[in-house]
């Protein structure tokens, strides 16, 4: 039998409970340390927080603020910064952690659509040359390379170097990256 050991992930399992309780994307901007709620980066109206259960490393969410559950649903400003924040988060995943493409998109629909929560959020999933191997297709298991808490720190610093930046926080400190888009930059 072969064995693939995940010790971080032992912190998940003893919980006792839900950490989160109601809507976990209007939940997790409330937190006072963005480093353990895992947003790496925010902007006027959205947020970055890195998946959880990524597909790859990297694997983060572009995450309006308010809670809606369709793309029509944004107002102008918010669709706009949301657009630019993903624009960003590519950016940012290119100079910290350097894939060779990516895979984005959004689950509209609820369990229809491949999504479980009813918040709006644009995946963007970093890939590289050959990783997806025999693992997934017949052993029903992801081989991820790289803890989410090590990814963060090399997505915070690859996002304090974008343009947009008008705070580039703290990691360690728990304070996210904050970016602003003119609505005029073309």
């Amino acid at each position: 039998m072969d064995s693939i050991y995940a010790p971080w992930r032992i912190e998940w399992v003893e919980r006792e409970t839900d950490p989160i309780d109601g809507c976990p994307f209007c939940v997790l901007p409330e937190r006072a340390d963005a480093r353990d709620a895992r947003i790496v980066a925010r902007s006027d109206h959205n947020y970055v927080v890195l998946n959880n259960a990524p597909y790859n490393p990297g694997h983060a969410m572009v995450i309006p603020d308010a809670h809606v559950d369709d793309w029509t649903a944004l107002g102008d400003a918010a669709m706009l910064d949301h657009g630019r924040l993903k624009a960003a988060t590519l950016a940012a995943a290119r100079r910290g952690i350097e894939p060779t493409g990516f895979n984005t998109g959004l689950n509209l629909g609820g369990a229809a659509a491949g999504g479980s929560i009813d918040h709006l959020h644009t995946h963007v999933v970093p890939r590289w040359q050959g990783d997806t191997n025999f693992m997934p297709v017949v052993g029903d298991t992801a081989v991820i390379v790289e803890a989410v808490d090590r990814t963060y720190g090399h997505l915070h610093e690859a996002f304090a170097a974008d343009d947009a930046v008008v705070d580039a926080g703290d990691a360690d400190a728990g304070d996210a990256v904050r970016l602003s888009f003119d609505a005029g930059d073309d």
